[in-house]
């Protein structure tokens, strides 16, 4: 029995014929749902693509490509050789020096107060994290001259009820002074001051929004009582050269550095969202093979009433693992039929709500609808998974058919 054989009569079978038998009509009903778990495969899919892209996006305005920390302790001192070095790099894109720490910050008229964290930045900080794109209001750099400025979330200006349209409000910072070992002798020198004028609001997520602000590098250091000190030295990176920068730089540096990528510095965060990813693939294929099980019944119905066809092929002289070649290959044929409508019809609506915006985000988000990212990747593991679905669903029916008998022979 020829492949070509095969071939013509799974075609054959796939199409049907006007009876009032059942194989017909179940095989439509399990074509119908391989397509829509399909389909949901690809739409959920391309939901946590568009959702991670979006967060990974987020994050490149406060975790940049590469960061030099310390491996003990939260300042260190690093002398101007090796930070010369570390420029001179082939393939970095840029470099800057940053000081970080929780600090007390007040609003000049006291309508509020809350704990922030104090990024002490330099001049080439903006050129190193994306996060000029995401300030709605004012300056897109920090400044020095009069009046100290500084670049706020948007959710520390709202909860410390700051006027920024106001060009002489001012936020105050305090720091308990490192220097003062009895603050009960002189209170007024316990703590280290700071005031800041808002000059410009970025509004990235509510984890930064409510938790950062951007100050001058040499006036943070001051207010923490580390200058000359860094809490970290981040670097941009040219396209491809991470991991060989990462080499380069832990090797320049020795053991009391840690030098970390974005996806170390948020490996739990990355690690989460591909863990969700795949449950839900879990699920769903879970869900296939239950909408499979219709699919077993379709092809044992189709065995049944194929059994003369069967018994003609084996007078014709088919061997046993030719019928069941035949029966598997009908399966597949099914399961890949609905598939891959499954398949376009997700991509349709996924390409609708990518030019429709369809479905809105709810939420304080950037993006007002959901996003979606169509990868390939995911669309040949459908196929694949549509596949191995196939194959298992008809096993059993394929199995069956080598044994099928004709009542009519059988009787004779």
């Amino acid at each position: 029995m020829n492949r070509t054989l095969i071939w013509q009569l799974a075609i054959r079978y796939l199409r049907g014929k006007r009876s009032a038998n059942a194989a017909p009509i179940l095989s439509r009903i399990s074509m119908v749902a391989i397509a829509v778990s399909s389909a949901a495969m690809i739409i959920i899919f391309s939901v946590f693509n568009g959702l991670e892209s979006l967060v990974k996006d987020l994050y490149k305005a406060f975790y940049p490509e590469i960061r030099i920390t310390a491996a003990r302790g939260k300042f260190f001192p690093l002398d101007s050789t090796k930070l010369l070095a570390i420029k001179g790099l082939n393939r970095v894109g840029g470099v800057t020096a940053c000081i970080e720490e929780n600090a007390m910050a007040i609003d000049e008229s006291n309508k509020g107060q809350k704990v922030v964290m104090v990024k002490g930045i330099d001049n080439n900080y903006f050129s190193v994290n994306d996060i000029k794109k995401y300030i709605v209001h004012g300056a897109d750099s920090v400044s020095m001259g009069h009046p100290y400025t500084a670049v706020v979330g948007m959710h520390i200006i709202n909860e410390l009820g700051v006027d920024f349209n106001y060009p002489f409000s001012k936020i105050d910072l305090y720091y308990p002074n490192p220097n003062v070992t009895n603050p009960e002798l002189n209170p007024t020198s316990a703590y280290q001051q700071l005031s800041l004028h808002p000059a410009g609001i970025f509004r990235v997520e509510n984890e930064f929004d409510s938790k950062y602000m951007l100050a001058p590098l040499p006036l943070v250091q001051k207010l923490f009582g580390a200058e000359g000190k860094y809490s970290s030295i981040e670097i941009k990176a040219e396209p491809g050269a991470v991991k060989e920068l990462k080499v380069q730089l832990q090797l320049l540096l020795g053991p009391a550095f840690r030098v970390e990528s974005r996806y170390e510095q948020n490996k739990t965060v990355y690690m989460v969202m591909s863990a969700e990813k795949w449950a839900v693939y879990a699920i769903l294929v879970l869900v296939l093979f239950i909408a499979s099980f219709n699919m077993v019944g379709a092809l044992t119905m189709l065995v049944i009433e194929k059994r003369k066809d069967i018994a003609i092929l084996k007078a014709m002289g088919a061997q046993p693992f030719a019928i069941r070649i035949l029966f598997l290959f009908e399966g597949v044929l099914w399961s890949f039929t609905g598939g891959v409508a499954g398949i376009l019809l997700g991509i349709g609506i996924c390409l609708l709500q990518i030019q429709f915006h369809l479905v809105p985000m709810q939420g304080d988000f950037l993006a007002s609808s959901f996003p979606v990212e169509i990868q390939a990747t995911d669309v040949l593991l459908v196929i694949a998974t549509i596949l191995v679905v196939g194959v298992l669903a008809a096993w059993y029916p394929a199995t069956r058919a080598t044994k099928a008998v004709d009542p009519s022979l059988k009787a004779a």
